[in-house]
């Protein structure tokens, strides 16, 4: 039979717990892709933040969802300098294209 964990007196928060698996999981240049959140709303500005989130990743492309079409044609002419933007607050060249989708957030 396995044994039982000792009651712990202290809780972890659970962003610290998601961070400490993701570390284990990811390779170490993941870690700043990690970060795009944090810095989402300054690389882009408060009036994109508003209407677009990031989502998720695949390989240096950034999928981001749009909360109107409207917001989507304008990002489309923005891709590059959003992408320089990132680049700058993530310390890299993580993100090297953009794909903006309508979708909720």
């Amino acid at each position: 039979m396995s044994e039982k964990r000792p009651h712990r007196k202290t809780f972890a928060p659970i962003g610290d717990v998601i961070d400490t698996v993701l570390r284990q999981c990811r390779p170490a240049t993941d870690h700043a892709l990690l970060k795009v959140w944090e810095v989402w709303p300054q690389a882009v500005g408060s009036a994109v933040a508003a209407h677009a989130r990031p989502v998720a990743f695949k390989g240096d492309l950034l999928l981001v969802h749009v909360d109107a079409s409207s917001w989507l044609h304008h990002l489309c002419f923005l891709e590059q300098e959003m992408c320089r933007n990132l680049n700058h607050h993530l310390g890299g060249g993580h993100v090297k294209r953009i794909k903006l989708k309508i979708g909720s957030f």
